[in-house]
């Protein structure tokens, strides 16, 4: 994976530039000034600051177009019952990639049009970022992280997820994602534990993930549901160890949380812009998504929040001490995983997508 960065070209760039919100002046994907609106559905916080800083102010003032945020956790059963009731009243939601997959085999997205980016950027685009019904403009990690003060460096710590299950040798208060919405979850972490080879999970054994889940759940204090979830955790101290988003994480170290990251098996994901199929706006919501691509916006992007560029171009712009925040840097590659969002969507012969069946499985086991 090191098509992904371009170590010698770090200190050539100019980020300070990007930082501030410059435009790139390409002009064959400078989009041409218009009226209109796009209503856009994101989370708040850090997170929503970035996008309106690296994404939505530029596009703005490039295009004319007035975006309205849309602070909301929408959840892809929400963005179908739109499509049915014929009421969508948002025009892009950004989704988790197993999510967004499957709502695409219900025909409830628009298919992305890719003639309008620039083919430079596409070139450069992680593949699984660039699917016919979802654009990821950043790729991110779901990771192991400690409190500092229960697992200091110069005492032993979990490495990987079997020992992380190992609560004798490595006690501590726990925290995984609840496996509710059938992603994310802790599947492939408790199957990991289990003994599976990081190329082996999928298709994910159902029966054996929740027997070794059935192992830690006593040491679990919190299944969380959602970034803002597990940020709080861990800045509170609830949990000493948990999985959780690299970007939450990280905007806890850079506040000075004792907050520490493990790379190793850690997973990889993209969250997916997708248009419900009716967006009144939506050649507004394609002209934002295609914006989203540009290198230059992703290296802002990553340079206000640690998620890493889905354009390999965009870590030109980037100064190697970012560069290694960021969950595609190639020291970290080599022990990661990319989830598999197409098994997540994947429909059985009984009419239930895979994503269906954990959640089935989910609400009987969660409160035996």
């Amino acid at each position: 994976m090191n098509h992904f960065l371009n170590r010698r070209r770090f200190m050539q760039a100019t980020s300070s530039a990007i930082a501030a919100g410059a435009l790139s002046s390409t002009a064959s994907h400078v989009l041409a000034q218009s009226s209109g609106e796009l209503r856009l559905n994101m989370s708040a916080g850090n997170f929503g600051e970035a996008v309106m800083s690296a994404f939505v102010k530029p596009f703005e003032a490039e295009t004319g177009i007035k975006v309205t945020p849309v602070y909301q956790d929408i959840r892809a059963a929400q963005v179908g019952l739109m499509v049915k009731t014929n009421n969508v009243t948002i025009d892009t939601v950004l989704l988790g990639q197993a999510n967004a997959l499957l709502l695409a085999e219900n025909d409830q997205l628009e298919k992305i049009d890719y003639s309008i980016h620039g083919q430079r950027d596409l070139d450069a685009i992680a593949g699984f970022c660039k699917h016919s019904f979802g654009f990821g403009s950043y790729i991110y990690s779901s990771n192991m992280v400690y409190n500092t003060k229960k697992f200091p460096a110069n005492k032993p710590r979990p490495s990987h997820w079997a020992e992380f299950w190992d609560v004798e040798n490595f006690p501590g208060v726990r925290a995984l994602p609840s496996g509710q919405y059938g992603y994310p979850g802790s599947f492939e972490e408790a199957l990991l534990a289990d003994g599976v080879a990081a190329n082996a999970l999928y298709p994910i054994d159902i029966d054996r993930a929740f027997a070794s889940l059935e192992k830690i759940k006593p040491n679990v204090r919190k299944w969380w549901t959602s970034g803002a979830e597990i940020l709080q955790i861990m800045r509170d101290g609830v949990a000493d160890i948990a999985l959780s988003y690299d970007g939450r994480a990280l905007a806890l170290i850079d506040q000075g949380a004792p907050i520490e990251i493990n790379r190793n098996q850690a997973r990889l994901t993209c969250d997916y812009y997708v248009i419900p199929k009716g967006s009144p706006n939506a050649h507004n919501a394609q002209r934002y998504i295609a914006f989203t691509g540009r290198a230059d916006r992703q290296a802002a992007f990553a340079q206000l929040f640690a998620q890493s560029p889905s354009n390999r171009n965009a870590f030109e712009l980037i100064s190697e001490k970012v560069a290694r925040k960021l969950a595609t840097y190639p020291d970290y590659m080599t022990s990661s995983f990319t989830v598999d969002g197409e098994w997540y969507a994947k429909t059985g012969s009984d009419g239930l997508a895979n994503s269906q069946r954990l959640i089935q499985r989910w609400n009987a086991w969660i409160v035996r």
